[in-house]
């Protein structure tokens, strides 16, 4: 019964969100139903103690993450730069060639720390012009721009700066340059076979006559050749955030020690505050790269940025604080959902799958297509098994930056479900719907799941890092 208890709260929350409705709401809702269920007596201290906490701490860990992230993201596209940027990509590689164009142009913008979401409505208009020149039709545009944004410069590729490769970190104590060459394998692998895939529909739609499509909802405006900012200037603050990355990750360390710690200045007797480095050493990191990167575009944008700022930054704001607190209730609803005696079953399920790492990426996984969210369900995985995954590392001899690799891509492998907040902005920008476009999102969601076991294969074959 504690068992069936535990599944009926999470197929509560999946359906929730599938249905559209608040995930911060609904969250607490079903955890606490749960635990009503099992013993009534301790569901105020399971909030209190237990849901609000991990959900405070999560935020107090990512929302300058999420929140930098947005900003970065709204600059690049006010400046303009962004626009740039998918010009000189679709010039160099050719119109001919327009889903890979365009998934080029999704994986610059994510590696160099764009959001997702941000991602979506800036390549979308460029998308569309695209296909309909070349006679694709619209209904591959979200898998085309799915496998650019989704997928391999989300969480394969070292280095990137989204929140799904940075999560890890705090538990493991990795950076996010872990397990370099998996990453990049991995990433070749989803790139090489989701073109693939993507090419082979756009020849089918050919050989059957079938074109772009007419009566599309939300077609944008046609594609108007304004003057554009120099393709290196509209880059350079992409690049800026990668480098700098690299230099904070290895520059913190050095500069603060194991760790820092100072006596506030306030009235009578304070402890002293300790921060242990190692724990916060990567996302410094990155909060650091994302401030040169905004700096950057002001720099060489200030004229387009400054005329639209005050504005656009609440739009981001307001998108940072809806994203993180809708990450946080879900890692709050996993604290919850693993304390309860029917968790038990599911861990002891889990784990009695032998090997370490396919026993991460299946637990990970798992519970990301359950919450419809990559960083939730790995939130909710390292919570309540990190632990376990440490201590399996440490018996096997595996370093703990392959476990890092491997949970950032088992993340953002079955997360893509129909209930995906993502998938459903996507969707909707491109005014198309899940009956139309979904499947092509689920293919690259299949190839993205089997890189994560084709990169677990290649490090027991070759003991490749």
């Amino acid at each position: 019964m504690d068992f069936l208890i535990v599944l009926a709260a999470l197929a509560c929350l999946m359906l929730v969100a599938y249905r559209g409705y608040s995930v911060i709401l609904f969250a607490p809702i079903c955890a606490l139903g749960a635990v009503l269920l099992i013993d009534p007596s301790l569901v105020a201290p399971m909030f209190t103690g237990l849901f609000m906490d991990k959900m405070v701490g999560f935020v107090k860990n990512f929302f300058p993450v999420f929140l930098l992230g947005a900003v970065f993201g709204k600059v690049i596209e006010l400046s303009g730069f962004s626009k740039a940027i998918v010009a000189s990509v679709i010039n160099l590689i050719g119109r001919e060639r327009a889903m890979l164009a365009i998934v080029v142009v999704c994986g610059l913008l994510t590696y160099g720390g764009v959001s997702l979401f941000v991602v979506v409505f800036a390549v979308y208009p460029f998308a569309a012009e695209m296909f309909r020149q070349g006679g694709i039709p619209k209904r591959l545009i979200p898998g085309t721009i799915a496998l650019g944004a989704f997928t391999f410069t989300m969480d394969s590729l070292p280095g990137t700066p989204q929140i799904q490769n940075i999560i890890p970190t705090t538990f493991f104590k990795t950076d996010i340059y872990a397990a370099p060459w998996l990453g990049t394998i991995g990433a070749l692998f989803i790139l090489v076979c989701g073109i693939s895939y993507l090419e082979w529909c756009r020849r089918r739609a050919a050989a059957a006559g079938e074109g772009y499509g007419d009566g599309h909802s939300n077609e944008p405006e046609a594609f108007e050749h304004e003057k554009l900012v120099h393709p290196l200037i509209a880059i350079l603050p992409l690049v800026m955030v990668g480098v700098m990355n690299k230099v904070f990750t290895n520059a913190i360390p050095l500069l603060y020690g194991e760790k820092v710690s100072f006596i506030p200045a306030v009235i009578g007797k304070a402890a002293p505050v300790v921060q242990q480095t190692k724990a916060v050493a990567a996302i410094w990191a990155v909060e650091g790269a994302l401030l040169v990167g905004i700096a950057t575009v002001f720099i060489f944008g200030w004229r387009a940025v400054s005329a639209k700022f005050a504005e656009g930054s609440k739009n981001a704001i307001g998108g940072a604080l809806l994203a993180t607190m809708n990450t946080a209730s879900e890692y709050g609803f996993g604290a919850v959902i693993a304390a309860l005696p029917g968790f038990l079953v599911v861990a002891n399920a889990l784990g009695s799958i032998p090997n370490p790492l396919i026993n991460e990426a299946i637990t990970v996984t798992a519970l990301a297509g359950i919450t419809g969210s990559a960083s939730g369900g790995m939130g909710i995985a390292l919570a309540a098994m990190a632990d376990t995954f440490i201590a399996n590392a440490q018996a096997a001899g595996i370093p703990l930056e392959v476990f890092h690799r491997v949970a950032s891509m088992a993340s953002g492998g079955m997360d893509t479900l129909p209930h995906n907040g993502a998938v459903i902005t996507l969707l909707a920008v491109t005014g198309l719907t899940h009956r139309q476009s979904y499947k092509d999102i689920f293919a690259i969601t299949c190839i993205k799941t089997l890189a994560v076991f084709v990169v677990i294969a290649v490090f027991y074959m070759t003991g490749i890092v």
